[in-house]
């Protein structure tokens, strides 16, 4: 497989990365975030949670990558291109407040979010205390007037127990001024919810999480979430709609379910200007054989799997639909290529937490990466980039 990496983390170091973000600026070159995780080595900051994010540029579109910054209390956040200027929005830290940032000098330099004027949109507790802003780096999206980007509250502490929620804003105002920014209800995921041909005994530890907002062909504007459930191995999404500017997030378990491949990962979609289709990369269960077996095995010996032994993140294919809600794989993009048999594979590689770009006839991405050298698939060691060229002669 052909890529340009980003960032290598020697695994000795028990330092993880996580959470990439990727735009063009204005200026022609691109820019990518990641942040760090690791129980054991990763930096923390004065309440002992993961908190660090590192900024890279490439002038030579993605070829090399220069580390020009590092952010702290900067987490689970997504980069995007606004007014001419670059933002970084997402969690102080693990489980943290929403801020936001801005550069204006093609992400050399950042803003400071002291307070609610200039970046501190909604204050989390401290440390575990609720509320508990949880995200990824997921689109922020531009519809009819204001920019809206999904978030979660995790309360009661613990995995699991997202409670869904979308922030938004006027396109035109001072986005680092909390007193322009709107909050939504907050949704937890009721078990009640999963439907009984599913099998919920099979249901461990079921809930949405890092959502997308998606406009539908007829402007409805979504919450399209990851959605996992212990061993079931349906792959369906959850969408959550979403009304009255942001104010209002209702859920219909009648028809709130979307099959869609690769749902048990964090995915992105976006919309083609172009052709009007919609596109995700997704982790889609490619060898479902072989999970079933695993999840017959001895689950916690396999680490992050125990609890949703359902996870395959060696696997990272193109997806693509026509109008939101009808999902077919168009390309397998990357798949392990060491020579590990199927279960080995599973279990330590992973190309996972894609974010990605249109760029021309291009799409252009960057991947959290567990490969070659790495504990399990989970525990990423590298952040890559790669570009497909032509897209649209796929779809």
């Amino acid at each position: 497989m052909k890529w340009s990496q980003v960032k290598y983390q020697p695994e000795r170091t028990l330092t993880y990365l996580g959470s990439p973000s990727v735009v063009r600026l204005e200026d022609g070159a691109l820019l990518v975030s990641h942040d760090y995780f690791g129980l054991k080595g990763c930096p923390k900051n004065h309440e002992g949670e993961e908190s660090l994010t590192s900024i890279y540029r490439s002038e030579d579109d993605g070829e090399t990558w220069v580390n020009i910054t590092h952010i702290m209390n900067c987490y689970w956040s997504s980069l995007f291109i606004h007014d001419d200027a670059a933002y970084i929005l997402g969690t102080s830290q693990q489980y943290g407040s929403i801020v936001i940032r801005r550069s204006v000098d093609g992400g050399f330099t950042w803003t400071h979010p002291a307070d609610e004027r200039s970046g501190m949109l909604f204050r989390g507790g401290y440390h575990h205390e609720p509320p508990n802003y949880h995200c990824a780096p997921v689109p922020i999206v531009r519809h009819e007037g204001r920019l809206y980007r999904a978030f979660e509250d995790c309360d009661p502490p613990g995995w699991g127990n997202f409670q869904a929620g979308v922030i938004s804003a006027p396109a035109d105002a001072d986005l680092l001024d909390a007193a322009n920014w709107t909050m939504s209800n907050k949704m937890p995921f009721d078990p009640a919810w999963i439907p009984s041909e599913w099998d919920p005994a099979d249901a461990a530890a079921p809930g949405w999480r890092e959502g997308n907002i998606v406009a539908a062909p007829d402007g409805q504007l979504w919450n399209i979430m990851t959605y996992e459930a212990g061993s079931i191995v349906k792959e369906v999404a959850t969408r959550l709609k979403i009304e009255d500017e942001g104010k209002t997030l209702a859920f219909d378990p009648a028809s709130g379910y979307v099959n869609f491949p690769g749902s048990k990962a964090k995915f992105t979609i976006r919309r083609d200007p172009q052709t009007g289709k919609y596109l995700s990369l997704v982790n889609n269960l490619a060898d479902p054989d072989t999970l079933r077996e695993m999840a017959e095995g001895d689950l916690k010996a396999q680490g992050h799997r125990g609890k949703h032994p359902m996870r395959q993140r060696n696997v990272l294919s193109l997806s693509a639909s026509e109008d939101l809600w009808n999902w077919r794989l168009v390309k397998t993009l990357m798949r392990d290529d060491t020579g590990l048999e199927p279960a080995p594979s599973i279990l330590l590689t992973g190309f996972q937490y894609v974010d990605w770009q249109f760029d021309g006839d291009d799409l252009i991405y960057v991947v959290r990466t567990a490969y070659r050298g790495t504990r399990n698939f989970h525990d990423s060691n590298r952040i890559i980039f790669r570009r497909l060229r032509n897209f649209r002669d796929l779809l």
